[in-house]
């Protein structure tokens, strides 16, 4: 099985290398991209079949890499990051064959599709990554695709300043991040990521795992993002193709919050210890302001629908560095169920809104006006669903995520404040309420009202299929909670040291 996740690994790399093989036209590009994150997917199913639960890492490959620089090839997986594999598998599928007839002018189509099996590359090695520098490595690679795919295929007049703040931000984080890296590997001698989990800090004083953590939590807080460091995402999202806010939105935020739970918790407890407060604070700010500025949005008339979601982005994740910050299992399982939740969720709104918008040809809201329910009504209806997973409706894949990170606010881990993380729940549950607000507001401005004009097109057959299995899976996951926290919870549990 440890050779089926390199293959799940590698296999994009390998679709994008075919599409340079000459008499490769675009028809032949786009079923390459569909080949191949179909067989990624398939890989990752047959991983999920062979999973046991409550074992630890599977399907471990360690091979000597760069002997003088005692650098590995380590890759397996666990509770933590299987679900994260799957996730990226099917989004990129979806992304994928959303491609066949909805590539955006910018460039060839060899190139797009290119990117989108390079970016599914490099996240997939984030997940599976089980050494520092190749995990580094694998998280920068993510960055140069969705560069070029906002910077080549996004829309014009924004993409280009949007591209580069995009690029600024992420490089300047990793920097500072891959100096926490070299940091622990000075002070332990090694790079291997199960190894320095299973030590708990063992070998590095108070103070270097504080500096570690302010280097490595500050890297990965960009790709939260974090609260006053999000101010890349609405312009990045707002410019890019509908593909591209798909996966930055389903996977690649999810990278950031990820990185923390795999390294920087149980690699660095002192260091999580002090700055667990500070990440709990800068959570709950990111929750209120986020939807603080989605109701500002909404009552403007150039408000613009993709930049609605990507600012209740910010606020969603500020759910799962809330319930990092709480360290106990209970939390981190939440941050986990928000990663999952929040990737469904958001992936279909962005396809939604990317719908939205081919239709009508802007997305703002003031030029959209409302009436969808009557013009294009199965639209309309998924806009909704998609709206009401998004405000944590009990019984969708919004909801535990949030619930478990706010269960952790209320009983933090020992030596950290009850009063203080009270009062960040306290903040957390007004987020709920104003989230509520303006995702119905939402619904409200853009589906009720007297439909203006003639019907238009409503939901193609094409769009149905690659829509319903991320429908599908917010119910599932929202109904069956379990299905999810069976496979997290042990692995969360080791991971911390049994606590």
């Amino acid at each position: 099985m440890s050779v089926v996740l390199i293959l799940v690994v590698l296999a994009p790399l390998l679709g994008a290398a075919t599409l340079l093989l000459p008499g490769v036209g675009d028809r032949g590009a786009r079923l390459i991209g569909v080949g191949a994150t179909a067989a990624v997917l398939l890989g990752a199913v047959v991983l999920a079949c062979g999973f046991e639960r409550g074992r630890g890492m599977q399907f471990e490959t360690d091979v000597s890499w760069a002997p003088s620089l005692g650098l590995r090839f380590h890759l397996g997986i666990d509770g933590i990051s299987l679900p994260l594999l799957g996730l990226t598998a099917l989004l990129t599928l979806l992304v994928a064959v959303h491609s066949l007839w909805n590539i955006p002018p910018g460039g060839d189509s060899r190139a797009f599709v290119a990117l989108i099996l390079l970016l599914e590359t490099g996240t997939l090695g984030t997940f599976a990554a089980l050494d520092l520098i190749l995990f580094f490595l694998a998280f920068e690679v993510v960055l140069v695709p969705m560069y070029f795919l906002i910077n080549r295929w996004g829309s014009p007049g924004d993409r280009g300043p949007a591209s580069y703040k995009f690029i600024l931000y992420t490089l300047l984080g990793s920097a500072v991040m891959l100096l926490g890296f070299l940091l622990i590997q000075a002070e332990t001698g090694t790079f291997d990521m199960v190894e320095l989990a299973d030590r708990h800090g063992a070998g590095m004083s108070h103070g270097v795992q504080v500096l570690a953590f302010l280097a490595i939590g500050l890297g990965l807080a960009v790709k939260v993002p974090m609260w006053p460091l999000h101010t890349w995402l609405p312009d990045a999202h707002t410019a890019a193709p509908t593909a591209g806010s798909v996966l930055l939105a389903g996977v690649l935020l999810k990278m950031g919050t990820y990185g923390l739970i795999r390294i920087a918790v149980p690699m660095l407890p002192e260091g999580a210890e002090t700055f667990a407060p500070y990440l709990a604070a800068f959570g709950v700010v990111g929750i209120v302001y986020g939807s603080l500025v989605c109701l500002a949005l909404l009552r403007d008339p150039d408000g613009d629908l993709k930049r609605i979601i990507a600012y209740s982005s910010v606020g969603h994740m500020g759910f799962a560095l809330l319930g990092i910050a709480t360290l106990t299992p209970q939390g981190i399982n939440g941050a986990l169920f928000v990663n999952i939740g929040h990737g469904l969720v958001t992936g279909l709104l962005f396809f939604l809104a990317g719908a939205v918008k081919d239709r009508h040809g802007t997305a703002l809201l003031g030029r959209l006006g409302g009436g969808m329910y009557g013009r294009t009504p199965r639209l309309g209806a998924l806009v909704a669903f998609g709206a009401v997973a998004g405000l944590g409706l009990p019984g969708l894949a919004g909801f535990w995520g949030e619930l478990l990170a706010m269960y952790g606010a209320y009983e933090p881990a020992a030596g950290l404040s009850t009063g203080g993380y009270r009062t960040f729940l306290a903040l957390a549950g007004l987020g709920t309420v104003l989230t509520a607000a303006y995702m119905l507001g939402l619904v409200r401005r853009l589906c009720m009202g007297p439909a203006h004009g003639p019907r238009g097109v409503d939901v193609t057959g094409p769009e149905l299929v690659v829509w319903t299995p991320l429908v599908a899976l917010t119910l599932l996951a929202g109904l069956w909670p379990a299905t999810l926290l069976a496979i997290t919870d042990p692995a969360v549990r080791a991971l911390m040291g049994g606590s």
